[in-house]
């Protein structure tokens, strides 16, 4: 009787020793950001629509989610973003500079040279977009980078 005694006490040690291994580990709880209500294609999205989520796994493959508010304010909707569901960065993109049809300043620059003209996008762009453009005076196409001020850079820099 007392070595069945004594075995199960050594049993019992080793299965509280153990106990540990078999535990789940700890996920950290990670911030993500999700629409409140429904953001459609075009929409701007603003700090209003969005809200902050905790999440206790984070998803696979998703290390292009947006986590904090910062990565959406003032951004345009590519795509429909549904209420509560995680947004992928790519359904996102800057507000266009210049849209399609518009009258833009396209600027030519070679060392002390600069030569502007104006110019019709054939392509709405966002800042450091290359697009297409139409001379208006001439009707030669050509291309060039939208910049931050809306104007487009063409040619030698």
């Amino acid at each position: 009787m007392r070595s069945g005694a004594g075995t199960r006490r050594i049993f019992l040690a080793g299965l509280l020793a153990a106990l540990p291994l078999f535990a789940m580990p700890a996920h950290a709880q990670e911030v993500v950001v999700v629409p409140t209500r429904v953001i459609y294609p075009g929409e701007t999205v603003s700090a209003e629509a969005l809200q902050e989520m905790m999440l206790r796994q984070p998803p696979r493959g998703a290390a292009s989610i947006a986590r904090t508010p910062g990565d959406l304010e003032g951004k345009v909707a590519r795509r429909t973003l549904l209420p509560g569901r995680l947004i992928p960065l790519s359904y996102v993109r800057e507000p266009y500079l210049v849209e399609q049809g518009s009258t833009v300043t396209a600027v030519f620059t070679d060392g002390p040279l600069t030569i502007s003209v104006l110019a019709v996008p054939l392509q709405p762009g966002a800042a450091g977009d290359f697009i297409k453009v139409r001379n208006v005076d001439s009707g030669a196409v050509f291309t060039g980078i939208v910049m931050q001020d809306g104007t487009v850079k063409v040619g030698a820099s």
